[in-house]
């Protein structure tokens, strides 16, 4: 997936430490536990319950943003849903654990989609490039649902916050993963864990900026526009430089 260079020596092994200790800090290529399973269900049939989850979740952020997380009953869900009341509460317990499922959709989606990017990538630059472009992508078709989290996440129990705030930085760590690796390869210049992860949080905050500001860009900017010059301004800023 990278081009690595064939440098050797101390400068080159301090690079590949710092690849190494991004990957510990930012715990970005672990296995994702499933959190959802934390959430108790009286249905046996994972494929199910992911299912009417996702069902629960599509009505429940409509009426979220239309109403109001605070105004908004977990009756009116089941109806937007289509579910009997009964019904809702065999796949969740809480209003909360719904506003926690519409967290983890969105980053279960972003790094599934960053990752396959990385995967299909033929050299680092492009590596970066297409982990920028599937980010913004999801942040584009997931833009009410970043909004939300913004607005509510301080709603949750503090269980889920916690793991809303993790999740976020699992994200922000896949691309201390490809930077620290351009960095390793001398297609990067070198840069310290620091520089690194201001770096990649930059690039997680201005795919949120397009839901954020999608008031003013999408008047002014396709999705595709908005990508490009927002991809070469990063890529001017941390590699052509």
């Amino acid at each position: 997936m990278f081009r690595m260079s064939a440098r050797s020596g101390n400068k080159s092994g301090r690079r590949q430490n710092t690849a190494a200790g991004h990957r510990n800090r930012n715990q970005a290529m672990k296995p994702r536990q499933n959190s959802t399973g934390d959430i108790p269900t009286q249905i046996k049939d994972p494929r199910l319950v992911e299912r009417r989850r996702r069902q629960i979740v599509d009505a429940a952020v409509q009426l979220f943003i239309r109403q109001g997380f605070h105004k908004t009953t977990t009756r009116q869900i089941a109806r937007a849903a289509g579910f009997s009341i009964g019904s809702l509460y065999e796949y969740i317990a809480s209003k909360e654990d719904v506003l926690y499922l519409v967290c983890e959709s969105i980053h279960a989606e972003v790094e599934h989609g960053v990752s396959e990017a990385l995967v299909r990538a033929d050299g680092a630059r492009n590596a970066l490039a297409e982990a920028i472009r599937e980010y913004f992508l999801v942040c584009n078709r997931m833009s009410d649902f970043i909004l939300l989290i913004y607005q509510e996440t301080q709603s949750l129990p503090e269980q889920w916050k916690k793991r809303v705030l993790e999740n976020e930085l699992r994200i922000t760590g896949l691309f201390v993963e490809v930077l620290a690796r351009l960095v390793a390869s001398g297609e990067l210049p070198p840069l310290d864990d620091r520089r690194i992860e201001i770096a990649a949080h930059n690039i997680s905050v201005l795919g949120h900026m397009w839901t954020f500001r999608r008031w003013f860009f999408s008047r002014h900017y396709t999705i595709e526009e908005y990508i490009q010059l927002q991809t070469e301004f990063i890529l001017k800023v941390f590699i052509d430089r």
